[in-house]
Order: C-alpha cells, then structure tokens, then sequence
C-alpha cells in the first residue's frame, strides 16, 4: 500500500518531468542513455548528431571518454537521479556591428543601408522623394528670370506700346550701310530707342534686304515696325530740301538767303511773331516787336512739297529753345543780366568775331566794359542801327543818336543785332577772367582779333590797323597781298 502510491506517484511526477523538458533536454537525455548501453556493452559511443539535424535551439555537446562521463540525467522513471544540468551553449562567432542608419537632409535613407534586423530597405522611388522648400524657390526663381528676359527682348523687338511716334524728324540714309549703321541713325535722331532692338527686329521681319536709302521724314519715338514700314517702301521716302541759315545776320539779311534756297512766303513777315516761342519768357520786354535773336541758326530740312517761311521760323525757334536750355546761366545771372541780355550779347560778339577761339575774349571785354560803365563802342550795332551791313560806316552814320548806336549809347542796346550761333551764346553766358578791354582786326591774320588792355596799347594796335589798310589802297587790312 505504501510503495504503490509512491511509485503511482513517481511515475506521475516523472511524466509530467519529462513533458515538461525541453526538446533540448529531452534529445541531450536520449544521446546520455546510448551512451550509457553502449559503456556498459563495452561498444563504442555513437557519434554526436550535426549541426543540421538539431534543432534552431540545439548546440552538440562535446563527448567524453566513458570514465570521464558526467552522469546524464536519470530517466523519468527513475526518482534516484538527479535531473541533468542544461547543456552549454556552443561559443558563437563574433559578429561584425551594424552599421549607423544614415539619413539624408530630405529624412529617407540612403539606397543600401541596413535596418535593424539585416534587411535591405529599396530606395523609395522619384515621384515619393520630398522636394524641399529651397529647390522649389530656386525653381521659381530660374522661370522668372528667363520670362522676364523674354519678355523683356520681345517688347524691345516689337514695342507693342508705341506708335507711329510724335515730333517729325528728317533722316537720311546713305547708300551702302547695314540695318545696324541705320540703326545708331534712327537711334541718334530719337526715332527708335535702340539701335540692337531694330536690327534683330528688321532680321526677324526679313526686312535687312528691302532698307534703302534716301532722305526719309519720320517721327520722333516710333515702334521699330513702324520706322521699317516706312525706310523699306521707297513711295514713302520724302522729298526735301535743306536750307541754310548762317550764323550772325539779322531777319532782313536772312529773308534773301533762304529765298533762293526754294523757301516760299515772307520770312520776314513770319519772322515776327510765333505761336512756338514768347521773348518775354526770357526776359525780353514787352516792347520787343520781333523774334530777332531767337532764330537759331543750323541747316534745316523742310519737304521740297510745302518749303514755307513759317515752317522754317518754327523749326528755329523749336532748335533754339532745345539749344538754350543747355548753356548755363549761372555765372550771367550773377551779373544781373537775363537770358535775354546774353542773346544780345551774343549777338553782337557773333558780328565781331570770325574765329571761335576770338569769341570768349570778345565776351570778356564787354563784360569789363560794362563793370566799368565804358559804352561798347561795337561798329556791328551802329550797322544794324543804319542797316549798313557791309560797306564802311560813314561819320553820319557813326554820329546816329539810334539806341542801338553803342558808340553814343552806353549799355546793351534794345534788343540783339542778328541770330548767333551757340559758340557765341555759351561765351555770352560764361566769358574767361580777363583785364582786356579793347580789341581789333590784326592785319594779315584773316579776321583774327588782336586785345589790349589800356588804351595806348589800343592806340597802337588801331595805327598798324590803318597803316596796313593805307598800304593796301584801303583795302581791308585783315588779308594781305
């Protein structure tokens, strides 16, 4: 009765033992058992099981010589043996490390990096990259240069915002130039804006072959398309004629001049009065009774249909006022004088002086003569007074009580005494510091002035004057024979 239910519950224990081993164990048990017989037979051990026949878990344990043996576990149905201790794990090679996971800026990682655990990640494909906030400024900002660019070459090609322009102005174009040669002309005379522009735009037209030259009327500001119209269709050339003014005579002396030049009309008569300028805007008077002074004096251009005195009148006074407005007046003003006080002044240094290097000189003296309250003593005005333009005064006509006599009249007479060119304007309005204050013709230097600074200088320079002229059987003394 006592060692039934002992040995009932031995066997109990031990299967519930041997249910509760591990695969490991159990076969680690079985290998200790075949061992044991084959002792006991006297045979030799069996050998160890390989590597692929045991289990993941299962590592061989090293056999022993028989007397060396360390006892294996009992089996279940033994209670007298201990139960066996775990085998060793085998040593297990040393394994390289994992690398660092390396991330790019944009957060994935990098083609060929491993993850934890081995794999092999594949890299995410173009269209799952994240593009960042930098590309896509840089990207903008690339678009937006390269339409501005464009849009800023095809506005300057085909200059949608300009028409057929503004101000009439005469070009003309010489036989044999490129569509670039026109181009600086065009550009020169304001009637396009870019000589580049109108050359790629007369290439891109197809029109480099049809420009053609001659003396065309354009316009001031035209669109490169519209000045093209024009120079490649040779019925819209237009005919002119170019009339010169010359520099220094007055209205009446300029009437017979332009006259047989083809100009029609009265010159005089238009010459006048003019809707274009108002001499009391520069300071003239109101008892100013013409625009004697303000007719700049150039070459001029007006169609060979329609050359009337009145265009021409115009077109001085528009050439006068662009002129004007780029002498300064600083140092004049300073003097209390006007702007128009220097076109008198101007004026009659226009007379007086032959060479543009005399002008300023001339200039000066007025200048002293008048800081001095000295009368001017200049013969061109008491020719103006008289109307003798190129014969020797006479002492009657010296002797005129006309305000425009500065021989009797101190001062600045009325009004000027023809229409200078710029060179005397610009010595008008800014002379050089200088003590002269007399001047005359040198004999045999044609037309050259010679200066002086006190009056016996002027006594001699006056008595070489006449002793040349008297040598020459009163001819003029400036050219020698």
């Amino acid at each position: 009765m006592i060692g039934w239910p002992v040995t009932g519950t031995s066997i109990g224990i031990a299967m519930s033992d041997e249910e509760s081993r591990s695969e490991e164990q159990r076969e680690a048990a079985r290998l200790e058992r075949e061992r044991k017989r084959a002792a006991d037979k006297g045979e030799p051990p069996p050998p160890p099981p390989r590597k692929k026949d045991l289990p993941p878990q299962a590592r061989p344990i090293a056999p022993g010589p028989p007397s060396k043996a360390k006892p294996a576990a009992p089996p279940a149905t033994r209670a007298d043996k201990a139960p066996p201790a775990p085998p060793k794990r085998a040593a297990q090679p040393p394994t390289a490390p994992t690398p660092p996971r390396k991330v790019t800026d944009d957060g994935e990682t990098p083609s060929g990096t491993i993850r934890p655990g081995g794999a092999t990640t594949t890299p995410p494909s173009p269209q799952t990259r994240r593009r960042s906030p930098g590309r896509h400024a840089l990207l903008f900002a690339i678009v937006a240069v390269v339409l501005v660019g464009a849009l800023f070459i095809l506005n300057g090609i085909f200059e949608p915002f300009k028409g057929g322009g503004s101000e009439s102005v005469t070009v003309k174009i010489p036989a044999g130039v490129d569509a670039g040669d026109i181009g600086t002309l065009l550009a020169d005379k304001g009637v396009v804006g870019s000589r580049f522009f109108f050359e790629l735009r007369a290439t891109i037209g197809g029109d480099r072959g049809k420009l053609r030259a001659g003396t065309y009327k354009l316009r001031k500001s035209m669109s490169n398309g519209a000045a093209l119209a024009v120079l490649t269709n040779v019925q819209k050339g237009a005919a002119v004629i170019d009339v010169l003014v010359p520099e220094g005579p007055a209205r009446e002396e300029i009437a017979p001049v332009v006259a047989k030049q083809g100009v029609t009309g009265n010159y005089v008569a238009a010459s006048v009065a003019s809707p274009q300028l108002d001499p009391t805007s520069y300071g003239a008077p109101k008892s100013v009774s013409s625009l004697e002074g303000f007719l700049f004096p150039a070459t001029y251009e007006l169609l060979k249909s329609a050359p009337t005195a009145t265009r021409l009148v115009n077109d001085q006074l528009k050439a006068f006022k662009r002129n004007i407005a780029e002498v300064n007046m600083s140092y004049a003003k300073s003097k209390n004088l006007s702007v128009f006080d220097v076109v008198i002044l101007a004026s009659i240094i226009e007379r007086e002086a032959l060479f543009d290097r005399d002008r300023p000189l001339v200039a000066a003296v007025f200048y002293n003569r008048l800081r001095d309250s000295i009368s001017l003593g200049s013969d061109a005005t008491t020719r103006f007074a008289v109307r003798n333009w190129d014969q020797p005064l006479t002492a009657s006509q010296i002797a005129s009580k006309s305000p425009y006599n500065t021989r009797q009249v101190a001062g600045l007479p009325p009004g000027p005494i023809g229409n200078p060119g710029l060179a005397s304007i610009e010595a008008a309005a800014n002379p050089p510091k200088s003590d002269y204050l007399y001047f005359i013709v040198a004999p045999c230097k044609k037309g050259a002035l010679v200066f002086a600074k006190t009056l016996p200088e002027f006594q001699k320079l006056i008595d070489a004057y006449f002793n040349r002229r008297a040598a020459q059987g009163g001819k003029d003394p400036a050219f020698c024979r």
